[in-house]
């Protein structure tokens, strides 16, 4: 059999399914796109998730990849065995809804066979037990025999991750022979030693799992297929492992080379050779695709991967950094399928030289307080290191907490990982209130305050929307960075940008940042300290490095309506000092893609004439389509033009001054229209104070007007409809409701009046004498306060002079009422005080003038007690 190389391997791969009609599409980043789920792409379909699902079309129904991917997982197995990696290419045909089962099978095996030129003798196909179609077609299409097919479990060959799409597989085993083999009777395929290695498998998704196990049967059938490149060129080769294919056999070499030792010649070595090799694949993809050591997240694991293998380069006895030169191989072994390995190569050498650089200055001191650390373990007989001094490691001498628990296994102990995180945790609550602090210039320090101050950018942005120019700074959240990648959120600084930054009542630009194969979305343009102007937003896609060429593109609608808001609001400045007077003068402004805000000094709220006058004037210079020029001149020669300028602002020595016509002349920074006819129209909105002195306008102009009366439009229909009328009609309408609702509350009171006496009865034969002023104090069902009030007037009619106390309950509320004439008076009684004693009974509260007073209360079964109250109180206060 000819043997190929790992990348012949995957040229023959992918042009095989190019001729049976597949797109072939480079590999996707190892940063999953929108995908919460992943922290890093693990196979072949992970990325081409969207098309599974149906959430995206596919660019063809048939696709083929060759998707490099992580896995880490068995991370801590790496180097020990010859079996386990983290990075590894992963071969596959995809078809969305189109061949299935027959194709499928038949191309794998054409593959293998034909074109690899495997020995079909040495093939052997597993399917699903239960899967009797695949049995049928490797048996009676392909022309295996019956007991070279393999029937497996679920746990073997039925494909799920909970609910959603899932389905029985097909595996392909080749029998590497004896020499491989564990030797025992039974050995066979599904034999866990390394004699029948699987090199295909073929998921047949045809079922949706509902999460409880039931199964139905997909309408749109789907195939997912994989295979491990290196696997498959460990049997081409016939190699032991993937250790010894070629590629990585000579990135092998190169760490042997480095060390001055031979591979399989000490075990020990051994691990130490195979965990640098495969973590520095992983390490040099992952920073291709724009991934930085940090941390948290998938950076994290760059940086557990980087640190593991320069602390095994000094098992190995390497001086010095050595892992960007060995870098230099993995791309020299892969620049063939991977081309942009190359062209980051200075980049990948870069970051990877900073985080050896940075662990070679701890590594050693770390390893002698590690060493002290076991000698005090095993001198008080301890097995576990305490999880404090496990984070003091991590976090004085960045050792991440596997590299510890690594080195500690091979003396046979283990970490406290609770108190590891006990002590993450109180260390965080530690830099949350730290940063609540402030930095020296008294504003909250920022990730921005470690920018090198000489770096600083222009704004280009008055004549275009479109430029070209380089990025300077990359910044995360919390760190400066050298790049950033999908998804994550970002800061970017460029030498020139047409983006506006917020600044003088103008909000920034919002826009796209972009390169051939990377987008970034600006959501907010910052400025700040030394000229510079940060971009805030996310990557929406690939990656940005620092020194990368960019094209940064401003929304041009966004861009176009803050224009008019701005040039409207100078307007509307010299509008309202021709309406209401010179001594108006600017406070404050804001000016956004949606509407204008004005603040201005002014002793009193403006009349509607004023609203109207100063409105009309603004849309009567909007018309007048007057020209907008800017000149730039020293700041002495501005104010000589009559340029108003802002109270208290602080301007340069040359200053940008905006002329509309002759009506309008303002220094001012911001953008603007070219001609005031751009605006369209103006409208104010509301008019109201906000501060002593100082008045607020806010107002809409252009399509935000349109808006606004369509929104007006809307609301008007929407309350003719509720009233069953036209909005013509509508006036009408309403005054003869009010008309018939004013007729109605009118009868409504009256009948309220007859049923509060009907409920009271005939209570005059109730009335009693207390030192010779009347009383009566009665009980009334359901009245409420406005009732018991018309009822008590009534009542002291009736009586001529006296007392009137009337107490009801409504709802579970009590309502409590007296009155007193004059009479009773003169006489002592006061009725304000009177309720105050008698509300304390229902548990309430109440008071109120000597002739008249009110009170609530809550306990409606009191109100007889109450009732009967009355008299001791009132007996009390009369003379």
């Amino acid at each position: 059999m000819k043997t190929y190389g790992v990348n012949e391997l995957r040229k023959m791969f992918l042009e095989f399914f190019e001729s049976k009609g597949h797109l072939a599409m480079k590999s996707f980043s190892l940063v999953p796109h929108n995908d919460k789920s992943l922290l890093l792409i693990n196979s072949g379909m992970a990325p081409l998730k969207p098309y599974f699902t149906g959430a995206e079309i596919p660019p063809r129904r048939r696709v083929t990849t060759c998707q490099k991917c992580i896995r880490t997982g068995d991370i801590e197995n790496v180097g020990k065995t010859a079996r386990h990696g983290t990075f590894f290419e992963m071969l596959g045909n995809f078809s969305f809804g189109d061949y299935f089962k027959h194709e499928a099978i038949s191309w794998s095996w054409e593959f293998l066979t034909e074109v690899v030129g495997l020995d079909p003798n040495r093939l052997y196909p597993s399917v699903y037990e239960d899967d009797d179609e695949a049995f049928e077609i490797w048996n009676k299409e392909i022309g295996i025999a019956p007991e070279r097919i393999f029937r497996f479990g679920k746990e073997d060959n039925f494909w799920e991750h909970g609910a959603g799409p899932c389905g029985p597989c097909s595996e392909i085993y080749y029998d590497r022979g004896e020499k491989y083999g564990c030797g025992k009777p039974g050995c066979t395929v599904g034999c866990d030693c390394d004699r029948y290695i699987e090199v295909w498998n073929n998921v047949f998704t045809q079922f949706e799992n509902d999460g409880n196990g039931n199964y139905t049967e997909l309408v749109q059938k789907n195939i997912d297929t994989g295979m491990g490149l290196e696997r498959l060129a460990v049997v081409v080769q016939d190699v032991d492992s993937i250790f010894d294919v070629d590629t990585i056999q000579a990135l092998r070499n190169k760490v042997c080379e480095f060390a001055g030792i031979e591979y399989k010649a000490d075990p020990d070595k051994d691990v130490s050779i195979r965990l640098i090799t495969d973590h520095i694949r992983s390490a040099t993809f992952m920073i291709s695709d724009g991934i930085m050591p940090t941390n948290e997240g998938r950076g994290y694991v760059l940086r557990r991967l980087i640190r593991r293998a320069a602390r095994h380069g000094r098992l190995l006895g390497i001086q010095g950094q050595f892992l960007s030169k060995l870098s230099e191989t993995v791309i020299e072994g892969s620049k063939d399928g991977y081309p942009e390995l190359e062209e980051k190569q200075s980049f990948i050498f870069k970051v990877l030289s900073q985080e050896e650089e940075k662990f070679n200055k701890t590594i050693d001191q770390g390893l002698n307080i590690l060493a002290g650390m076991e000698a005090e373990m095993e001198a008080a007989g301890k097995k576990v290191l305490d999880g404090k001094d496990a984070f003091m490691l991590y976090d004085t001498y960045g050792f991440p907490l596997d590299l510890t628990k690594e080195i500690l296994e091979e003396k046979g102990c283990s970490v406290d990982e609770a108190g590891f995180k006990a002590s993450m945790e109180e260390q965080r609550v530690k830099a949350r209130t730290a940063r609540e602090t402030t930095n020296y210039m008294g504003a909250d320090a920022t990730v921005y305050d470690s920018i090198d101050a000489s770096v600083t950018s222009v704004f280009v942005g008055y004549d275009r929307l479109v430029h070209e120019s380089k990025v300077t700074v990359l910044t995360t959240e919390t760190e400066v960075t050298e790049a950033v990648s999908d998804g994550e959120k970002a800061t970017i600084f460029v030498e020139e940008t047409p983006f506006y930054a917020t600044m003088g009542g103008q909000e920034g630009d919002k826009g796209v940042i972009r390169t051939a194969d990377a987008e970034f979305e600006v959501e907010e343009t910052i400025k700040l300290l030394g000229g510079k102007v940060g971009h805030v937003g996310k990557v929406t896609k690939g990656m940005f490095k620092v020194g990368d060429v960019v094209t940064l593109e401003v929304c041009p609608k966004g861009r176009a309506n803050t224009c008019k808001n701005h040039s409207a609001t100078h307007l509307l400045q010299k509008a309202l000092k021709t309406v209401l007077g010179s001594h108006v003068e600017q406070k404050g402004s804001l000016v956004t893609p949606d509407r204008l805000r004005f603040d201005f000094a002014h002793f009193a709220p403006m009349t509607p004439e004023e609203i109207e006058k100063t409105e009309a004037l603004v849309n009567e210079e909007i018309q007048a389509s007057l020209p907008v020029v800017t000149q730039i001149m020293n700041i002495e020669e501005a104010k000589k033009t009559g340029a108003m300028a802002l109270f208290g602002e602080k301007y340069s020595e040359e200053v940008r001054v905006v002329s509309m016509g002759d009506f309008s002349k303002e220094l001012c920074g911001g953008t603007h229209v070219a001609n005031t006819g751009a605006i369209t129209v103006f409208k104010i909105v509301s008019e109201a104070g906000i501060a002593a002195g100082v008045r607020r306008i806010e107002a809409l102009t252009g399509d935000g007007v349109f808006r606004y009366y369509k929104e007006m439009e809307e609301e008007l229909k929407h309350v003719s409809a509720m009233l069953r009328t036209t909005p013509a009609e509508l006036e009408n309408k309403v005054a003869h409701l009010q008309a018939e609702v004013k007729t109605l509350h009118s009868e409504n009171e009256s009948l309220k009046s007859k049923l509060a006496q009907g409920a009271l009865g005939d209570v005059m034969n109730q009335v009693t004498e207390i030192k010779g002023v009347k009383l009566l104090a009665a009980q009334v069902e359901g009245v409420d306060m406005n009732g018991l009030r018309d009822l008590g007037d009534d009542l002291k009619n009736k009586l001529g002079e006296g007392v009137v106390v009337l107490a009801s309950a409504k709802d579970g509320k009590v309502s409590l009422m007296a009155m007193a004439t004059d009479g009773a008076m003169k006489a002592g009684a006061h009725a304000g005080n009177l309720i105050k004693g008698i509300a304390a009974i229902v548990g309430g509260g109440g008071g109120g003038r000597p002739n008249m007073a009110q009170a609530g209360g809550k306990n409606p079964e009191k109100i007889a007690e109450a009732v009967a109250a009355a008299t001791g109180i009132l007996e009390g206060q009369l003379h």
